[in-house]
């Protein structure tokens, strides 16, 4: 009955489905189909990031490396998103560590090789708030926020207000930043009201400039290699970071984590190092060797078969028992990307993963039973043109039969 509703999927939705169900007791799969091809996975691509993370990094984020110069501070951002991060917890100790020294700060990124976008992000998305420039020193989540009150317009961080261009007013109010600058064209009429949150531009001295603004002294950008002797500073748990990833799905959180990874392992800032490191020591295990190119799965190179995941998130459960993993991931019915499906009637029986790109989704993770058995599944679906709401609509049906039936 499964297995005929799986490929029921295929044939109704004229879509590519991938489906794997696992009993991690028993150590055997009970149902696949078309579980060793490969598919785009979207955000389920931060499944693999949570695990290199877990591996790689320790309990808590590092904030930047520093080393005390005469009466100066030099400081080699890790790629800590925390920092005046809204969306994560709130933590003073990088500010009143940095508010606190009497010298000059000079901020180096030297080390920092990555470009800002990865690749295959969709370039025409660069001014969406779910596609922030990566970078050795974050902050505010890279994200400027405009709030328009009339015909007063405020900007979060205050430092951009004269990047603001206003235009002739349209029927509604519109935002639009540059693709090679932070100006922004605000097209609006005196009394509406409207909010917009987009990436900004990322340089060395705009950086520099914000933090100065920020702690009120002076940062000067410089280009110094990073020696091995630089002192470690932390910030964050680092739960509350993945908790936010994993449940709201956030993409910046994701890059950044695989960009932390990378300064561990290595002394140069780039996502690709993270990856080829997890390849060559973390994931050799895997069914079937992933395509992995960015932490968030924004790009639709990447390429992962079902029965991978399923094994990924049984090293997972390795890594983490049930009562350390379960509150860091979407939970159906209660919380993240899935709060508005997969309720249970007696409690929660969904906790996982989902990844949405057009006209792809997935959701991957663990399924409790009527009976209590803990599964491990994953479903894939790609390639449909059908409502995304339709495909969540049959994926759901399936789960709860799984439930029932096990």
């Amino acid at each position: 009955m499964i297995q005929k509703r799986v490929r029921a999927l295929d044939h109704d939705l004229q879509q590519h489905s991938g489906f794997a169900l696992y009993d991690p007791q028993q150590k055997k799969m009970l149902v696949q189909h078309q579980a060793d091809k490969y598919f785009t996975p979207a955000s389920n691509t931060k499944i693999f990031t949570l695990y290199t993370a877990l591996q790689v990094l320790g309990d808590s984020a590092i904030a930047f490396r520093y080393q005390q110069r005469n009466d100066s501070l030099v400081i080699w951002g890790m790629g800590d998103p925390s920092f005046l991060n809204s969306y994560v917890m709130k933590s003073p100790r990088v500010y009143d560590f940095l508010k606190s020294h009497p010298g000059k700060i000079y901020l180096s990124n030297a080390h920092f090789t990555a470009d800002p976008l990865g690749p295959g992000w969709g370039w025409s998305e660069y001014q969406y708030s779910y596609q922030p420039e990566r970078s050795a020193f974050p902050m505010y989540s890279n994200l400027l926020t405009l709030q328009k009150t009339g015909a007063d317009i405020h900007t979060t961080p205050r430092w951009f207000s004269n990047m603001v261009v206003v235009a002739p007013g349209t029927t509604s109010p519109q935002a639009k930043r540059a693709l090679d600058s932070n100006e922004i064209i605000v097209s609006m009429q005196p009394k509406t009201n409207a909010t917009w949150e987009m990436p900004f531009r990322v340089s060395d001295d705009l950086v520099a400039e914000l933090l100065a603004d920020t702690l009120k002294k002076t940062v000067e950008p410089i280009s110094l290699p990073m020696p091995r002797s630089a002192s470690v500073f932390h910030s964050i748990p680092l739960d509350s970071i993945y908790k936010v990833m994993m449940q709201e799905s956030d993409n910046f959180l994701a890059e950044q984590l695989l960009l932390q990874c990378a300064a561990v392992v290595s002394d140069t800032l780039d996502s690709q190092i993270a990856i080829d490191y997890a390849q060559k020591y973390l994931l050799t295990d895997l069914p079937d060797k992933p395509r992995w190119v960015d932490g968030s799965g924004l790009s639709r190179y990447n390429l992962f078969t079902p029965r991978s995941i399923i094994r990924l998130w049984e090293k997972i459960a390795a890594k983490k028992n049930r009562e350390q993993l379960f509150p860091l991931l979407a939970t159906g019915g209660v919380n993240g990307t899935v709060r508005q499906w997969y309720k249970g009637s007696n409690g929660p029986y969904v906790y996982g993963k989902t990844g949405t790109l057009s006209n792809n989704h997935s959701l991957s993770g663990f399924l409790i039973t009527k009976k209590g058995r803990l599964l491990i599944f994953s479903i894939m679906n790609n390639n449909f043109t059908a409502p995304t709401a339709q495909v969540r609509t049959r994926m759901q049906e399936l789960l709860e039969l799984i439930r029932d039936t096990y």
